[in-house]
């Protein structure tokens, strides 16, 4: 009688649980879409914003809590490739990577699972190995450095009083010696320079850490940067170091990846990873196909930058009205007439656009009376990787 009892209940909950899917938890199940990889976790800014970005594009494309998941503090190693392979396992249909150490380890993925749609940012393969599986975003970022940078040349002409014969010098923490980090500070401090009133100039000097994310190496490189005489620092690495450093020494910042909430914050900028989740969202959902190598711009709004309090007065409508330069194709970041290497202006670079460390394409391109660097034009991460005259790197030896 008891079994009787029991089998009558069991039948009694599986018909309850039917008819009422979201209280015995049914309606949360459903088929596995999209799985992000991160180095860290939120506490970097750099993996924050993708993280960020990652679950704004899920809600916006309706994907319920279990379709989705982040996986933090995957290192660059083998680590990266079981993950990825667990995720496609698992029947992730789109699994996405932000680091550039884990380029290789997504590529392995790709090979192991080919019905399974692998992306990764930073990255520069996927134009070479030529799997349909595997892809490379990133988005031209340098425009919204040279947009922070500009910010930061309005807020130096409040402060001539802390220029040395008409000069201001400038520092910026580094990450690596990568040319995503070269382009990057090399972008902001031209757009620096272009907002100089007339008759001043600005030098940089540039500490790297040999790592993106240190709060301690950051504020030190901050602090070293400092007491050498800079009067406004910048960054491209992912923790509040530097930043913490400048509010400590009332130096104005300009920030990467987001707001730090410091009151020396001049400006930051960003990439906007949405747009790129939503298509690789859509890809995974039976939608239109995502270009093997992507990059995002102002104009799709991958690309934002924003102020903090610390800017001088009409900073806002005098980088929009640049903003509205850059989208129009009328300014050119990197305007060979605007800076110099070794006292020459360029009009020929080799750069290593195959990502095998050896420059084999020309990327100096000329459209009417204007000569440019053309970066992210042949792939879409950076490969301007010069120095240019008025910067000097204090380190390329990490622990220097």
């Amino acid at each position: 009688m008891k079994k009787v009892l029991a089998l009558l209940l069991t039948v009694a909950m599986s018909v309850a649980c039917l008819s009422t899917l979201a209280a015995c938890g049914g309606g949360e199940k459903a088929d596995p879409v999209a799985a992000l990889i991160t180095l860290h976790g939120t506490s970097s800014t750099y993996d924050k914003n993708f993280i960020d970005a990652f679950k704004t594009a899920c809600a916006n494309k309706g994907l319920k809590k279990s379709q989705y998941t982040v996986k933090s503090d995957v290192g660059e190693s083998n680590a990266c490739y079981d993950t990825a392979a667990d995720f496609a396992d698992k029947g992730y249909k789109a699994i996405f990577a932000d680091s550039f150490g884990h380029e290789a380890y997504m590529i392995q993925a790709a090979e192991q699972f080919p019905d399974v749609q692998f992306y990764h940012a930073t990255g520069t393969q996927s134009l070479t190995k030529n799997l349909p599986n595997f892809h490379n975003a990133f988005a031209s970022i340098y425009e919204g450095r040279y947009l922070a940078g500009y910010a930061a040349g309005l807020k130096l002409n409040t402060m001539k009083d802390k220029a040395v014969e008409n000069n201001f010098q400038v520092g910026y923490v580094g990450a690596y010696t990568y040319a995503e980090v070269i382009s990057g500070y090399t972008s902001w401090f031209l757009g620096l320079q272009a907002a100089l009133d007339e008759g001043y100039t600005a030098t940089m000097e540039v500490q790297f850490t040999g790592t993106w994310y240190d709060e301690a190496l950051e504020k030190e490189a901050a602090n070293t940067l400092i007491n050498r005489g800079a009067v406004l620092v910048s960054q491209h690495a992912d923790s509040m170091g530097a930043p913490t450093a400048c509010q400590e020494e009332s130096i104005p910042n300009v920030a990467y990846n987001g707001n730090t909430e410091k009151s020396t914050l001049v400006a930051y900028s960003k990439i906007n990873w949405v747009p790129y989740f939503e298509m690789m969202i859509d890809k995974a959902l039976g939608g239109a196909s995502v270009d093997t190598d992507w990059t995002g711009t102002l104009s799709t709004d991958s690309v934002q930058w924003a102020l903090g309090a610390n800017v001088a007065e009409g900073t806002l409508a005098k980088v929009q009205a640049i903003e509205a330069e850059l989208k129009a194709g009328t300014l050119k970041v990197f305007d060979c007439a605007k800076f110099t290497v070794g006292g020459e202006h360029l009009t020929s670079y080799l750069a290593d656009v195959d990502g095998d460390y050896v420059g084999e394409k020309n990327v100096i391109i000329t459209e009417g009376e204007v000569t440019y660097f053309a970066e992210s034009y042949y792939r879409s991460a950076p490969y301007f990787d010069i120095t240019i005259d008025g910067v000097t790197l204090l380190n390329t030896k990490f622990g220097d």
